[in-house]
């Protein structure tokens, strides 16, 4: 159960176009950490929320047949809805954008019932440098894959974390799927 479950190719390298055009031409908000607090030595990206834009549908589409795949495949948790949006991430070396080690899983009543993370990397890894995804189920670190549109699942209670980008940019696409908490 603390397995990291890959999905190789879960989105087109047309699809991740598409869905950076839609991030792109969508304002950016900064992003936060709970209760919409910020602090930019923990965490220091842009994000867009996708149900906020409309035409985006398709995404969340592709989002519940990958999640429940994977659920089946690797996970078989109780998993009941997707209680906030898709969101796409933007980490620049300008800002040296990054997120510190942390768990999904939180005392909001929205966050405590986070079960499954899914990450896609939808930059090219030879667009930027570090912004490494690390996933920590053991004692061990492990990085998940560079390559675009794979899709990166596990527990929401892992810890894990973005390396800060050194060069570029990198982007990503992130849900949560939801369920009653762990016993």
């Amino acid at each position: 159960m603390l397995d990291i479950h890959t999905i190789s190719e879960a989105f087109s390298p047309a699809e991740c176009d598409a869905i950076l055009v839609v991030a792109s031409t969508t304002e950016a908000q900064e992003a936060g950490l709970v209760r919409q607090a910020t602090d930019h030595n923990l965490r220091r990206a842009e994000l867009v929320w996708l149900d906020e834009v409309e035409g985006t549908g398709w995404v969340m589409d592709r989002i519940i047949d990958l999640v429940r795949r994977a659920n089946r495949d690797a996970y078989d948790f109780a998993l009941t809805e997707f209680a906030e949006s898709p969101q796409v991430a933007r980490y620049t070396a300008e800002k040296q954008g990054h997120f510190t080690w942390h768990a999904d899983i939180g005392d909001g009543p929205v966050a405590a019932r986070r079960k499954l993370t899914m990450v896609v990397q939808l930059s090219d890894p030879e667009a930027y440098e570090g912004g490494r995804l690390e996933v920590m189920p053991s004692a061990n670190v492990v990085t998940a894959a560079t390559a675009r549109g794979s899709a990166t699942l596990f527990p929401s209670y892992l810890l894990h974390r973005v390396t800060p980008v050194t060069k570029g940019e990198r982007h990503s696409l992130t849900i949560w799927a939801h369920g009653p908490r762990f016993r």
